[in-house]
């Protein structure tokens, strides 16, 4: 079994993970966890609800779940400040404000979720573009490879 690298192994310096770059990786994992249960809840529909299209709606929902793995990972990498994950947390955020948008054309219940989201997302690409957040993960602005 190998040990996790302390303070006195990687010498005397421990460089924590900023606030912002963990409050990133929590909102980006519960946006997973979010698409995970709606999908979870879709399938589910699929199997013991009574749609038009039993099949479609089966294969939406694991559809939804296969979707959630990209900020679920994203979210792990940024909690454990890997730079690969930036870029899908990033995509993440880009494509869930077309469907907060959506959401906020509805007049029915999904108008809070339209909005919920679109604070969550804003949020999120706020914190991942914030230079402490980029200095953790390590990375470099265009033109500067030192």
């Amino acid at each position: 079994m190998t040990e996790a690298p302390t303070a006195e192994k990687t010498g005397g310096i421990e460089e924590s993970r900023p606030r912002r770059l963990t409050y990133a990786a929590a909102l980006v994992g519960l946006e997973g966890l979010a698409l995970l249960a709606g999908g979870v809840w879709l399938a589910v529909l699929g199997v013991t609800g009574n749609p038009d299209d039993r099949g479609q709606a089966i294969t939406g929902g694991i559809t939804v779940i296969v979707l959630a793995l990209l900020p679920l990972l994203a979210a792990r990498g940024l909690l454990l400040r890997k730079s690969w994950s930036r870029g899908p947390a990033v995509i993440t955020q880009i494509m869930a404000l077309p469907v907060a948008y959506n959401l906020l054309q509805a007049d029915s219940v999904a108008i809070p979720l339209g909005i919920v989201l679109a604070v969550v997302a804003i949020a999120s690409l706020v914190l991942l573009v914030n230079s402490a957040t980029t200095q953790a993960l390590g990375i470099k602005g265009p033109g500067r490879s030192s």
